[in-house]
């Protein structure tokens, strides 16, 4: 395996733990947390980087779509 492929199942092992880590982060940290994510995403040239970190705060349950 080379440095561009990662194994499916580390992946998803990597992703559930920043999830439990998100679900338990106060709600200072979280709102730190978003405003990094969003000036990174401002920053992002790369337009898939770019979309991920657009994305992070919804798909890792940071803000409430009610």
């Amino acid at each position: 395996m080379d440095d561009d492929h990662v194994d499916l199942d580390d992946a998803v092992k990597a992703l559930e733990g920043v999830a439990a880590v998100m679900k338990h982060l106060s709600g200072d940290q979280r709102s730190d947390l978003l405003d990094v994510l969003g000036e990174m995403a401002a920053a992002e040239a790369d337009p898939a980087r770019r979309e991920f970190l657009e994305a992070f705060p919804r798909d890792f349950g940071l803000i409430d779509e009610s």
